[in-house]
């Protein structure tokens, strides 16, 4: 166990969630410990980082040693270690989370038990199977791994039942080892998500709910506060709280819904702070980060409330001009430290202002500045939302 004056937290993964757990860490005192089988990891740029395989008992224990709580920044750590760290150090959220949130046919039956609405779906372990669930949802529809998939990968659209043969060509390797589940495809009017945070004293918070838009299954946009009524706030601020509860959960916990004729829909749940929620670092009184340390910490938690609007950009596979975004009112840069990639999230940016109107005239000259118009588009050129995409 940790001797030092200071807390440590351990974080279980070292990509841009853990960095900015630490930099949110820093000023309320406490230490992070990173852990990731990547050298590369680049939390470890600002963070101690110690780098094992999951399954090294060794590192594990020797990890749980020199810190007082642990927490991680993505779903995929296996159960199995977090398990056995959990043995000798508290870890938040708890380890069952991570069991439901692994396997998509386990969370939809969550939300369903939670009361939170699903798409029609049906488990595919075989080629026959596929025939079979289709002929039960129809076309359209989203043959997707029930296991290892995020940021739209692992899936298969299919939009006439002669895509069946390649949607199994490109997936059914999956069935033998983690399995296959097809959804019935939502025509969605739009995405929200909403965020809480829960203190280990049970309190709960919620930011304001966020408007998203994804390109090839990547976020690329939020707006919070998301326009709409009054109504799907309170909704979603229900659903959540009532997830957390089921799961005795502590820390920030993620709900993405889709919207269709008015009514709520569930689309996945994130056990950790969220990309959606990056605007809040700098568009609320206290971000999901800080808000999350605090939580697992057992520190008193800080008000979610907004300070006006914030849209929030992606910067996939390349950063655009950081002079153009410095040069912007009250928009703020975010580097990752990662090498560039193809689809690789390697930055965001903020854009705060007192109102939505002020709002989009400075998202539109950034845009215009950095070519990235069509990226900016939804919320530049329609009141609050387009199309569903």
């Amino acid at each position: 166990m940790n001797t030092d004056r200071q807390p440590v937290l351990g974080i279980l993964g070292g990509g841009q969630l853990a960095r900015m757990l630490t930099l949110a860490a820093t000023p309320l005192g406490v230490k992070t410990l990173v852990l990731d089988n990547a050298a590369d990891a680049c939390a470890g740029q600002i963070s101690p980082l110690i780098r094992a395989d999951w399954e090294d008992h060794n590192a594990l224990l020797a990890f749980a040693g020199q810190v007082d709580v642990v927490t991680f920044d993505f779903e995929n750590v296996p159960v199995t270690a977090v398990r056995r760290l959990a043995k000798h150090v508290p870890v938040y959220p708890n380890p069952e989370v991570l069991a439901v949130v692994q396997d998509r046919l386990s969370e939809k039956k969550l939300f369903r038990e939670c009361g939170i609405a699903t798409t029609a779906f049906q488990v595919v372990n075989d080629r026959t199977g596929l025939d079979a669930a289709l002929k039960a949802i129809g076309v359209p529809a989203i043959l997707k791994t029930r296991r290892l998939g995020y940021d739209g990968k692992g899936q298969f659209r299919l939009k006439t039942l002669e895509d069946a043969e390649a949607a199994w060509s490109s997936l059914g390797d999956f069935a033998l080892g983690h399995g296959l589940i097809l959804e019935a495809f939502v025509p969605f009017d739009r995405e929200l998500s909403v965020l809480a945070v829960v203190g280990r004293d049970g309190q709960c918070h919620t930011w304001a709910l966020t408007g998203n838009w994804h390109i090839d299954g990547v976020l690329s946009l939020s707006l919070a506060p998301a326009p709409g009524n009054e109504s799907l706030r309170e909704q979603a601020t229900t659903l959540v709280h009532h997830l957390a509860k089921r799961l005795d959960y502590v820390g920030v916990l993620t709900l993405e819904l889709f919207v269709k004729d008015g009514q709520l829909i569930g689309n996945e749940m994130a056990p950790r702070v969220h990309n959606s929620g990056h605007w809040s670092i700098e568009g609320s009184r206290t971000s999901q980060f800080e808000n999350h340390v605090r939580a697992v910490l057992g520190m008193p938690l800080g008000d979610t409330g907004m300070r006006g609007h914030a849209a929030m950009f992606n910067w996939i596979g390349s950063l655009p001009d950081e002079k153009a975004v410095l040069a912007t009112v009250d928009a703020h840069w975010h580097d990752y430290g990662k090498q560039p990639r193809q689809g690789r999230k390697v930055g965001h940016t903020t854009v705060c202002a007192p109102d939505l109107a002020t709002l989009r005239m400075r998202v539109g000259t950034l845009a215009q500045a950095l070519g990235r118009q069509d990226q900016a588009s939804p919320l530049t050129k329609h009141q609050g939302y387009g199309p569903a995409n």
